[in-house]
């Protein structure tokens, strides 16, 4: 039973040790086609940093704007969250369904944010909406950050 404390112990201490494993790297490490993505939707934005973050099982990546605006990619390269907050953002990212009812609904309101995961986009809007949509962009959720 101790040794198996003992071990325990061991691989807390080394979870908590690897947790925040952040690692400057240059722009041209990052995956191909987070590169592109870049180039093709920010390309008059001048770039702070570019950081990669690992973990036990997962690596993800970081480009911070001078203008305080923000990307994180998964590993593969692929858009996991943009915060814009002194733009927007561009709305070809915008899936076509959440762009056509932020336009049709909210016509004057710019999205500032979307953020995508294995259950949703969440997407928050200038007026102070912030909406969350179903993988098959269904709205399934509304919030208004002054209430």
């Amino acid at each position: 039973m101790k040794k198996f404390m003992f071990l325990l112990m061991c691989v807390l201490t080394m979870q908590v040790a690897m947790a925040d494993n952040d690692k400057p790297i240059t722009f041209e490490q990052l995956p191909q086609t987070a590169q592109q993505f870049v180039k093709q939707n920010f390309p008059d934005l001048k770039i702070a940093f570019v950081k990669m973050e690992k973990d036990w099982f997962d690596t993800e990546y970081s480009v911070m704007f001078l203008n305080g605006d923000k990307i994180d990619f998964q590993k593969d390269g692929q858009w996991k969250e943009i915060k814009c907050r002194r733009s927007t953002v561009p709305m070809q990212v915008v899936p076509a369904q959440i762009r056509n009812h932020v336009k049709t609904n909210y016509p004057d309101a710019n999205v500032l944010s979307i953020e995508k995961d294995r259950y949703e986009y969440e997407v928050r809007l200038s007026n102070f909406w912030e909406l969350k949509f179903d993988l098959k962009y269904n709205l399934i959720d509304m919030d208004h950050e002054n209430d």
